[in-house]
């Protein structure tokens, strides 16, 4: 028996397999039994634009403070460690108290020799006043009581700031913390020795989760439609499904250069109410939502197309399509408005160039 020949092959196969992508590209659908192309339905819905950016949580201003001491001597006693939760004004950690303490008493006791003073020349200013009245005190002599007497008021008035300076400087001695948070760092261990000569030194540093904030690096050509107010969405990698809301509350007016890409620094305030619990570092991917509309009829961008003329989409007219020229107004991520020309229910074609004002459609 003869063997068929190679080219009858290749016809056959060539046959079987443009017979088979017919049917897959005129196979009907159930919504659209006698069309080959993807439509879509126009319809009314809300419209929105965003902004995409990518950027890192940071604590917000007064949220992160380094704790230190303005005080110098040996750390005594640390009363936290690296994950503790604190409140405003709690207990960190403790100086050796010994040197400020003899302070404070010499303090006392020179304010109390002052007040001594002070008594001694009051007495002698009320003796030389009523010798002055009798005429056995000159003027002279009075006026010397007077000016011993505002002097000792005066020296006990010192004293008595000597005194509390040194029980300031006695308190410096037990560090506190300024605000609630957690503790995110220790930097100083029992038994050093400090030194607040030019700088505090830096015991503990709290952070408070509470109050954080996205900075977000927005790209210089979409930094203009950025508005102090505007919503954000965002996600972390620790939880990609979960959203996170929030505010524009400020854009830094100085632009940051990386890899000669001009960023704008847009500052988001977290809404709370999240069951996570976001932390510092932590990359960000934010949509900042722009201005939109409300249950307006629109079409897919897909559908959009624009010449010379002006805006148009291709509705399906019999077995065809046919060309309509449209109105546009706000244009969204995915949807664009129709100002007028088409209305909600009619259908607009996806994806297609019109070989002709009415015929079949090609493939782009």
């Amino acid at each position: 028996m003869p063997r068929p020949s190679f080219n009858f092959v290749l016809l056959a196969g060539g046959l079987a397999v443009g017979w088979a992508s017919a049917r897959a590209v005129a196979a009907p659908t159930d919504a659209e039994p006698s069309r080959a192309w993807e439509t879509a339905l126009v319809e009314r819905r809300d419209i929105g634009a965003s902004v995409l950016a990518t950027g890192v949580i940071r604590p917000a201003v007064g949220a992160q403070v380094a704790v230190g001491s303005r005080a110098s001597g040996i750390l005594r006693t640390l009363h936290v460690t690296t994950g503790d939760a604190v409140d405003a004004g709690e207990l960190l950690a403790e100086l050796d108290p010994v040197e400020f303490e003899t302070q404070v008493k010499r303090a006392e006791a020179t304010r109390v020799n002052a007040e001594a003073e002070r008594r001694f020349a009051d007495g002698e200013l009320d003796r030389v006043r009523q010798l002055n009245d009798r005429g056995a005190a000159t003027a002279v002599e009075l006026a010397a009581a007077v000016r011993a007497a505002e002097t000792a008021r005066a020296r006990e008035r010192e004293a008595e700031a000597v005194l509390e300076a040194a029980r300031v400087q006695l308190g410096y001695t037990s560090i506190r913390s300024p605000i609630r948070g957690i503790v995110a760092s220790v930097s100083t261990q029992e038994g050093e020795t400090v030194a607040a000569s030019f700088a505090a030194p830096t015991f503990v540093t709290v952070v408070d989760l509470t109050r954080l904030e996205v900075q977000a690096y927005v790209d210089e050509t979409d930094i203009g439609r950025i508005e102090v107010g505007q919503r954000a969405r965002f996600r972390v990698d620790t939880w990609p499904d979960e959203p996170f809301e929030g505010r524009v509350t400020a854009i830094r007016p100085t632009a940051e250069v990386r890899d000669n890409v001009v960023n704008y620094v847009t500052l988001i305030r977290i809404d709370p109410g999240s069951e996570r619990v976001l932390r510092p570092e932590m990359t960000a991917t934010i949509d900042i939502l722009l201005e939109g509309r409300e249950q307006a009829v629109a079409i897919p961008n897909a559908a959009l197309r624009r010449d010379a003329a002006g805006p148009w989409v291709l509705v399906p007219a019999g077995a065809g399509v046919e060309r309509r020229d449209i109105e546009v107004g706000f244009r969204g991520s995915d949807f664009t408005e129709v100002m007028s020309g088409l209305d909600a229910g009619e259908r607009v074609v996806l994806g297609l160039t019109p070989a002709c004002e009415t015929g079949t459609p090609e493939a782009q």
